[in-house]
């Protein structure tokens, strides 16, 4: 192809927004000493941790009302977790930056324009969730955010989430301030977790659309025979670089996704425990059903995506077996056999190899949230 195929122009809004949130330096550059690490510094402690402190605090005084506690922590788990996703992502800022410079590689660049058209369905796709995941989560802020308002039932100064300071909160400006501030920080720890969240997705499709691209060169080899060994040995180099881009997405994201799987699970069942203490079509209820069809899509895309990689890993092989190898040189088909080798164990995306996304993962995820949500409503009978 004449013009390269820029990869990571689907992703530049969301790197974009984490550049906004101080999780993304400059250029192919980690951190410096300059005015955008304290900017950085600032959007970690200020907004995403302090908010998430208070919070915690406020669990003291209100431990022996189950209902106060669980509405406290659902919220205050998935701010803990945005928490642990900007560290990783400051901590492996690196790879991540290695992984930018890998994408646009002669290697990864698709050879014609059906395989342009090949990848496409696959980034729409992401597109499509990307844009469906940005909408219900910011419906779940405004809810959760504006209900103490919207809700004329609600007390008055009463702030969008239970928090502890040590100044009273009920006095003008001070209110109005600390509504503020929850505001800024639930958003700011909302988008932290989307940016990221999207951006693991994107890194999984790449990798599927790599392996798809692999197959369809693969499949051609005898496309010219003269040079079958030539174009064999090119694609056992890029199946070599697709498997260590997909092992550095795992260093990345092995501890994310774990603790996002067993954060969600708990999520959800305390979301679901919400929604029977509610009012129904009230405000509250509109930004519990939000909240949890934001937990939901998130443990979907990673699920889906690290399926759709095993599926087209595992493909590769059978796009040996159609390239006709038969009328292949000696030699190539001894490469041959090295490389059906390499690739007979499809590539798995996991959380630190004690789970692997699938769609299996995914309703054993929904099966344990809905335990949680059995045992909180058997004790809030008891």
């Amino acid at each position: 192809m004449d013009k390269k195929f820029d990869w990571k122009k689907p992703i530049k809004a969301n790197i974009f927004k984490l550049r906004i949130l101080g999780l993304w330096p400059d250029g192919d550059d980690t951190y410096k000493v300059n005015l955008y690490t304290v900017w950085a510094t600032i959007c970690l402690l200020v907004f995403n941790l302090g908010p998430n402190i208070f919070q915690t605090a406020n669990i003291y005084f209100i431990s022996d009302d189950l209902e106060a506690v669980i509405s406290n922590i659902f919220v205050m788990l998935s701010e803990f977790l945005s928490i642990i996703k900007a560290y990783y992502v400051v901590q492996n800022m690196r790879i991540l930056k290695g992984l930018m410079v890998t994408l646009n590689c002669d290697l990864f660049q698709p050879r014609n324009a059906k395989q342009v058209k090949m990848v496409q369905p696959s980034i729409e796709f992401w597109k499509t969730n990307y844009v469906l995941y940005w909408s219900v989560t910011l419906g779940a802020v405004f809810f959760l955010s504006f209900y103490p308002i919207l809700d004329k039932s609600g007390k008055e100064h009463q702030l969008p989430f239970m928090a502890w300071y040590p100044f009273d909160t009920t006095v003008s400006p001070v209110f109005e301030i600390t509504y503020l501030y929850q505001i800024f920080g639930v958003t700011c720890s909302a988008a932290t977790a989307l940016c990221v969240d999207c951006l693991i997705a994107a890194l999984h499709v790449y990798i599927g659309a790599q392996f798809d691209i692999l197959s369809d060169n693969v499949e051609h080899l005898h496309d010219d025979s003269g040079d079958f060994d030539r174009k064999l040995i090119e694609c056992v180099k890029h199946h070599k670089e697709i498997v260590r881009f997909a092992e550095n997405t795992n260093t990345f994201s092995n501890w994310i996704i774990l603790q996002q799987f067993f954060i969600s699970a708990v999520s959800i069942g305390m979301t679901m425990f919400q929604l029977t203490m509610v009012t129904p079509l009230s405000s509250e209820f509109f930004s519990q059903i939000s909240f949890l069809s934001s937990i939901t899509t998130e443990i979907f895309m990673f699920c889906w995506y690290g399926n759709e990689v095993t599926i087209k890993s595992s493909k590769v092989p059978y796009a040996l077996f159609q390239s006709q190898w038969i009328d292949a040189p000696l030699v190539a088909q001894k490469n041959m056999q090295f490389f059906v080798a390499r690739c007979q164990k499809p590539v798995q995306m996991s959380a630190l190899k004690l789970f692997y996304l699938s769609l299996d993962t995914f309703v054993s995820i929904l099966r344990a949230s809905w335990s949680y949500f059995a045992l909180l409503n058997q004790v809030n009978q008891r």
